[in-house]
């Protein structure tokens, strides 16, 4: 493991916030699905591979008497969160410099485990250590969620990823590496023919590289290991630590071909009502490069049926926006991502203008059904399908716990101590719903970085004319009114 250590030391891997990996997605999840996971405000979480925290240490700030532990081969990374972590004064989070082979029951047990997208990127010795710590320190109702590649996705990825090991064999350089394998790449792809469907294929495996950074295409494409698996086999790994599947650690998305009714019938027609076999199916329509998939003790009864009785414990957000539909009732419903949902049936439109108004806030399910109830909507008999189908639609979020936001912009607005740290340091920071907020606009971070909770307008607008003289009183003002309203949206101001 020497060579892994020195590698993500002397090249830095970009880290984020992974919403998927919070305690209130895997809660929520678990909840829908039967199980009683610990409270999120009061839990342990473990992250396998940490790097440098930046994932826990937000998830530790908004959640204060929980307790997180993260650690990682590579000790440099592990420094710079050591750094960040004195910082912002947290007492609930420790990260550490260890190996996988090496560490066991010594941390304690866990409601919640992570291992975020290293799993195909290890020898087998580690990955089987990797489900046997699961097995070994999640607590009875305790999730863990580890992401990784899979075939038959998989094989577009090893296919483009050989050609760039053969054409770098020879160079030890970090940058020359990456360089010199993109452009293999590339003149591969210009040796088809257009509308050639291997050119097709390509130029999308092409075309999503140039979106990563270097760093990460020299960690991923260019790694020592890489060995995708089937869903099937990665649950019978699973299986053999006394872990079973429970879900993705997101529903399926919008016209997901597994999903479609003639395959499904076709499907279940062939295979029965085998879990596992069906998404190991699914997983051939979708041709699935990806998963983030939850599991849980073999002992726990999983539900897959969503009851009512289990959607009460929840609480919902929808980011939608509303505008007139093509009818007189109806309403549309956009999402900041663009999706798009038309419909006239009253207790949806009542449903998501509620969520709309108190966004970025949540409202459990008992706090909307009396609203709901006046459009004739009730959780009950087809209402509860109803929700997971607008769940499944991206319409809304299920949520277990309720982020410490603020309730409006103050007189004396503050913005997360995490993102202004962040901000600081890069052009985007980690919202108290976990997202990734983008930061790119100079001004933008500037005003973010004053929002100490200690300036009222007045001082804002003094301190932000100092540093950009050019601009005229009435468009500063402007401009940190429509700042503060954009902080409000995304979930930086906090209570």
């Amino acid at each position: 493991m020497q060579n892994e250590r020195s590698s993500y030391n002397s090249v830095s891997y970009p880290t984020y916030s992974y919403v998927e990996t919070h305690p209130d997605r895997l809660a929520a999840m678990a909840i829908l699905h039967g199980l009683s996971p610990a409270p999120v405000e009061a839990c342990r979480v473990l992250e396998v591979g940490c790097n440098e925290g930046a994932n826990l240490i937000p998830m530790a700030y908004s959640l204060p008497n929980s307790e997180f532990v993260g650690f990682d081969l590579a000790d440099i990374p592990i420094e710079r969160g050591q750094q960040r972590i004195l910082e912002l004064g947290l007492a609930n989070i420790r990260l550490f410099a260890g190996d996988l082979m090496e560490i066991g029951a010594e941390l304690g047990q866990f409601d919640y485990i992570l291992a975020h997208g290293f799993y195909a990127w290890v020898p087998p010795p580690v990955r089987d250590r990797l489900l046997a710590m699961c097995g070994e320190l999640l607590t009875p109702n305790g999730v863990a969620f580890v992401s990784y590649d899979t075939m038959p996705g998989g094989h577009f990825r090893k296919m483009t990823r050989q050609m760039m090991l053969f054409g770098v064999k020879h160079i030890e350089n970090a940058t020359e590496r990456v360089t010199e394998g993109r452009g293999l790449l590339e003149m591969v792809l210009e040796a088809r023919p257009e509308g050639d469907p291997y050119r097709q294929l390509f130029t999308r495996q092409v075309e999503r590289m140039k979106q990563r950074s270097p760093q990460t295409v020299y960690h991923d494409e260019l790694a020592d290991e890489y060995d995708p698996v089937m869903f099937i086999d990665f649950a019978e790994h699973a299986r053999k630590h006394g872990l079973q599947y429970l879900s993705e650690a997101e529903l399926p998305p919008p016209n997901d071909p597994g999903g479609q009714p003639d395959f499904k019938a076709a499907m279940e027609s062939a295979i029965g009502d085998d879990i596992l076999k069906q998404e190991q199916m699914k997983d051939f329509a979708r041709m699935r490069t990806f998963r983030e998939t939850l599991l849980c003790r073999a002992e726990c009864t999983v539900r897959r049926d969503f009851p009512a009785e289990q959607m009460r414990q929840l609480l919902v957000t929808s980011q939608t926006n509303s505008s007139p539909g093509g009818s007189p009732r109806a309403k549309v419903f956009t999402m900041p991502g663009g999706i798009k949902m038309e419909t006239n049936h009253m207790g949806v439109i009542a449903l998501l203008e509620l969520l709309e108004a108190v966004w970025p806030h949540a409202l459990g399910i008992e706090e909307l059904e009396p609203h709901l109830a006046k459009a004739g909507f009730t959780l009950d008999g087809e209402g509860a399908a109803l929700l997971m189908q607008l769940a499944d639609a991206r319409m809304i979020v299920f949520h277990a716990w309720r982020a410490p936001l603020a309730q409006g912009i103050s007189a004396r607005p503050r913005a997360s101590a995490i993102s202004r740290q962040e901000a600081a340091m890069r052009p985007y920071a980690t919202t108290l719903m976990h997202a990734t907020s983008s930061l790119g606009d100079p001004l933008v971070r500037s005003l973010l970085l004053l929002l100490d909770g200690t300036r009222d307008r007045n001082q804002l607008q003094q301190a932000m004319r100092a540093k950009y003289s050019d601009l005229a009183g009435e468009d500063l003002e402007k401009q940190i009114e429509r700042g503060l309203g954009v902080f409000y949206q995304a979930a930086l101001l906090e209570a």
